[in-house]
């Protein structure tokens, strides 16, 4: 047992003791009463450690009489342990489990009266019942029960209770449970055939201090991302619950991981806790009290998005004074015909919206890989740019360190600065520096390795990163830097498509396990070793770059994607026909807003609960750009509904390709469009206004992070 380890690691390793000793005494000697005797001495010599129970952790949920909170389960459903919550008063008629049970007190009184069944079940739907005895478990006594044992409990205690409850399988799959109306028996019933569980709750200074222990945590935010953008912990990371199956294997591949969920009240991360839970993630806690309860003890929120990334563009410029040149005086050299490129630090995608006139797209990582074909000649000054700030000092920097010869400065406010001083932009364009020739690539190889020595990058090989994705108890990320068509053509099977200059730019949406390992592939190393200097900076403590892990065998396509949910589907032409159909699209309502199905509405799928009444009576047909999110929806929405709900079979992109008109706007909109953050440039009016806020914005965070000890970058060697 590790001493020096916090109460939930502690708890930990103490529950999986409990349930290998379980388990052993089961296979060993079945299910009897002198076995679950056995089960039940173990069960108490861990609820006696009361020290891993603190109350705070498994208060009852207001409102409710009693609350239980998931500790363990196996994989397959078995071996779930269980505590239970209860206020004075709570009870339960007779009921049985249909599998073992064991209960043990940790505190608080639980009167428990037992009742063997006495019927021969000759009357279909009835049973009699006959006590046998009774007890009151409180801290040093237990139960054991066999699959048809029946009990009445009642909290009996003037304070809130918590026992221990071990069961041979999950509580979520025990549908052939009954109850019975009174101690004699009569007419029985289904018993919580569906039962509500929570995950424990954690306080916020105990998250503070896990995140500062060293060791793997992963915070969650559950909210829309719109509303995560209002205000979050600094190292909280977005995972919103409508899009949760589809994000959460690549943002937290390893389902041990210790996992945090906040959100405002505790709801939705509950509810966002029971889904990790049947995606095989048992490891969770939820932030006590919400976010009210973080700022109520005093810890910083930070508005935005990314804010780790844009927080260490403003460091590297402030710690290593990256040069910069303003709007007025770019324009004024580009008039005079010096000698100069820009170079577009964005993605091609963002860069057709729109850029500086006469500028080349190069992302971010590409900068190194491809600046000898854009500027030859020593003497061409390189301005870097990007749509705000982070990315052109990211940019700049990457080819100061890289030592080219050329004089390097990053565009002050990016493209939004450029429009802010009155100057027009480019749309549609689509330049972009070429591939780098081999004399090219000769000299961004030797700027790699001066970066490479610099910042003591680790390489690795194809084998040490078998072994390292082989060790169960830690998580490696995998991330291919190339550009996503490179990915696509041929990729390193389980890697992610994770474009150098976009993972350092928002690396919360790609890596959301802090103090994980980071491994980075690309074709020639350039690009994973500029990639791997900045997350070192940015204080992620293991990264390495692969070498030669292109050179086997490798997956094409945009690497596996989490599998929908079957539904009942139709076609476009179908849905066509049809005509009457309640269309509701599960698109961002920036997607919804260029285009959708005509008489669609904007759904959120988190909250579908909320208008479940205006569904009355309608044929439901759910759409996503791509038909997958559809499939999630239609599914939820089904059993809200308890009637069939069908997706669009391909989705929008289905109903486009077969020629059907889309209608543009925002006119049937059942939620407020908060489900993405809106960039100033997303907005249709106000947009200078925003992109001022937005700039000031990133200065400012410089200032915030200063305060906050939670921040810290690994200062950038000379």
């Amino acid at each position: 047992m590790n001493t020096g380890a916090n109460v939930q690691q502690r708890r930990a390793e103490a529950v999986a003791d409990l349930i290998a000793r379980a388990r052993a005494i089961e296979a060993a000697e079945g299910v009897t009463r002198a076995s679950l005797e056995r089960i039940k001495a173990e069960l108490i010599a861990l609820a006696n450690r009361g020290e891993l129970f603190p109350p705070q952790h498994f208060a009852n949920a207001p409102g409710r009489p009693g609350t239980i909170y998931h500790l363990a389960e196996d994989p397959d459903g078995r071996f779930a342990l269980y505590g239970s919550a209860g206020v004075p008063g709570k009870a339960q008629p007779p009921h049985n489990h249909t599998t073992w049970a064991s209960i043990a007190g940790v505190y608080g009184d639980e009167h428990n009266v037992f009742y063997e069944r006495t019927d021969a079940e000759e009357v279909p739907g009835e049973g009699r019942l006959r006590r046998t005895h009774e007890q009151t478990i409180r801290r040093g006594s237990a139960c054991a029960m066999l699959p048809n044992d029946f009990h009445t409990i009642e909290v009996t205690s003037k304070e809130e209770s918590l026992h221990l409850h071990l069961y041979g399988k999950t509580l979520e799959d025990l549908p052939e449970r009954i109850t019975f109306p009174s101690s004699t028996g009569g007419a029985y019933a289904r018993f919580m055939a569906k039962p509500v569980v929570f995950s424990p709750r954690i306080p916020p200074a105990e998250v503070r201090a896990l995140a500062a222990g060293g060791g793997e945590l992963a915070i969650l935010d559950v909210r829309e991302e719109g509303v995560h953008a209002r205000g979050h912990p600094f190292l909280a990371s977005s995972a919103p619950l409508s899009r949760l199956e589809q994000r959460i294997g690549r943002l937290v591949p390893r389902t041990a991981t210790r996992i945090v969920l906040v959100d405002d009240d505790e709801r939705l991360a509950q509810r966002a806790a029971a889904v990790l839970r049947r995606l095989g993630y048992r490891n969770i806690d939820v932030l006590a009290g919400g976010l009210a309860a973080w700022k109520d003890a005093g810890f910083a929120l930070y508005s935005g998005m990314h804010v780790p990334s844009k927080a260490f563009g403003e460091h590297v410029e402030h710690r290593a004074d990256t040069p910069r040149i303003g709007a007025a005086e770019l324009k004024a050299k580009l008039d005079a015909g010096e000698k100069l490129v820009v170079l577009d630090s964005r993605p091609m995608g963002e860069f057709r919206v729109m850029n500086i006139p006469g500028a080349l797209d190069c992302p971010g990582a590409e900068l190194v890989y491809r600046v000898h074909e854009a500027a030859p000649d020593p003497s061409t000054l390189v301005v870097v740019n990007c749509a705000g700030r982070t990315r052109s000092i990211i940019g700049a920097q990457s080819l100061i360190n890289a030592g080219i010869p050329n004089r390097v400065v990053a565009l002050k406010n990016g493209t939004m600065g450029w429009h802010l001083a009155g100057l027009e932009l480019e749309h549609g364009q689509t330049r972009a520096v070429p591939q780098p020739s081999a004399e090219g690539l000769r000299k961004a190889k030797q700027a790699a390795d001066r970066v490479a020595k610099r910042f003591s990058i680790h390489r690795i090989s194809s084998k040490d990163l078998e072994r390292m994705r082989s060790e169960a108890g830690r998580t490696t990320y995998v991330f291919d830097v190339r550009a996503p068509e490179e990915y696509a053509a041929g990729h390193l099977a389980g890697s992610i498509s994770a474009p150098g200059g976009q993972l350092v730019q928002a690396t919360d949406t790609y890596a959301a396990v802090r103090n994980a390992r980071i491994a980075l592939v690309d074709d020639h190393g350039v690009r994973a070793t500029m990639t791997a200097s900045w997350l070192l900076q940015m204080g992620w403590p293991e990264v390495f770059v692969v070498e030669g892990a292109l050179g086997g065998a490798l997956e094409k396509g945009a690497g596996a994607q989490a599998a929908a949910p079957p539904c009942p589907t139709l076609s476009a032409a179908e849905l066509k026909a049809e005509g009457n159909a309640r269309v509701l699209d599960f698109a961002t309502s920036l997607q919804y807003r260029d285009g959708h199905v005509p008489g669609a509405a904007f759904a959120i799928r988190s909250r579908l609960g909320a208008h479940t009444g205006e569904f009355a009576g309608k044929a439901i047909v759910c759409t996503s750009p791509d038909g997958a999110l559809a499939r999630f929806a239609a599914a939820d929405l089904a059993a809200l509904l308890g009637r069939e709900v069908r997706a669009l079979e391909g989705g929008t992109a289905a109903w486009r390709a077969a020629g059907y008109p889309l209608e543009k706007g925002e006119s049937r909109m059942l939620e407020a469009p908060e489900d993405v953050y809106y960039k100033p440039y997303d907005h249709k009016t106000q947009v200078e206004a925003a992109m001022q806020d937005y700039l000031q914005w990133e200065v400012a965070l410089l200032e915030q992070i200063a305060r906050d000890p939670d921040c810290r970058f690994r200062e950038v060697p000379a």
